[in-house]
């Protein structure tokens, strides 16, 4: 897919995220916590969560119709090698059920192992964040950069509290004890896919986090990256989009960064 034909097709997806969006804003006006279902511990679905996919799902079916879909919530099937989207209707769930911002719709598009396209939108400002392969990422139609933080001692940090993986708590919480102690601070919004977003347009230096899935991360990775974000997992390898494992943050902090979470986080 070239680049024209990504720059023709993003504005397309953006629609589609737009339209989840609307339908996930006005649900949240009357919904009802009797209509959640948990999926495991900590991990819940709603029939918001499903009727976005359905919106979702319906809106790309006409944009790539040989595209398989990899959905959060099992809607689709993949195709192996080709194109694919990579879907979570509604990422930070469990904040939209106790009507906490920010939840976001995350749309990605991937041809095998590579990312091509990405759009965010978050539902409750109503910001739509987008990047394609070598077209620069925006906001709202608007260029956006990461920030030119240097130093980890400058560094706003975010990252994710894990509700799986249980066994390297000790590591994680040692991570918060040292960027906490030696950072501007640390953020958890609850929703990697916003994570992502508000670091490639430098709301914050950094995010790190694993137990994450490809439908959390596939749409940001681009955007991240289009922005000027470095990545890679834990062990420093480019294992980021099937490896539930991320280290992403702006150019210039990523050697301090993610040589101590390296240090520190790398599973024996």
């Amino acid at each position: 897919m070239t680049k024209e034909e990504l720059r023709e097709l993003l504005p397309r997806v953006e629609a589609v995220a737009s339209s989840a969006m609307a339908f996930i804003a006005e649900e949240r006006e009357h919904f009802s916590l009797q209509r959640v279902e948990a999926k495991g511990k900590n991990d819940f679905v709603s029939y918001v969560d499903r009727g976005a996919e359905k919106i979702v799902l319906e809106g790309l079916e006409s944009l790539l119709p040989s595209a398989g879909v990899i959905s959060e919530e099992g809607g689709g099937s993949p195709r192996e090698g080709g194109f694919n989207w990579i879907v979570d209707p509604l990422d930070g769930t469990t904040n939209f059920i106790h009507g906490m911002p920010p939840y976001a719709v995350s749309i990605g598009l991937a041809r095998g192992e590579e990312l091509l396209l990405g759009v965010v939108g978050e539902v409750t400002s109503k910001e739509i964040f987008s990047g394609a392969l070598g077209c620069g990422a925006t906001l709202n139609g608007k260029p956006i950069q990461s920030s030119s933080c240097v130093r980890v001692s400058d560094a706003l940090i975010a990252t994710g509290f894990p509700y799986r993986e249980y066994d390297r708590m000790e590591q994680f919480m040692d991570t918060l004890d040292y960027f906490m102690r030696n950072s501007h601070g640390m953020r958890r919004l609850g929703s990697a896919a916003t994570d992502l977003v508000y670091l490639a347009c430098g709301r914050v230096d950094a995010f790190y986090e694993y137990g994450l899935h490809a439908w959390d991360v596939a749409a940001g990775l681009v955007i991240a990256r289009e922005a000027g974000c470095k990545v890679c997992d834990f062990r420093g390898g480019d294992d980021v989009l099937w490896g539930g494992e991320l280290i992403a943050s702006s150019p210039f902090v990523f050697p301090e960064l993610s040589a101590y979470l390296r240090r520190t986080m790398v599973r024996e």
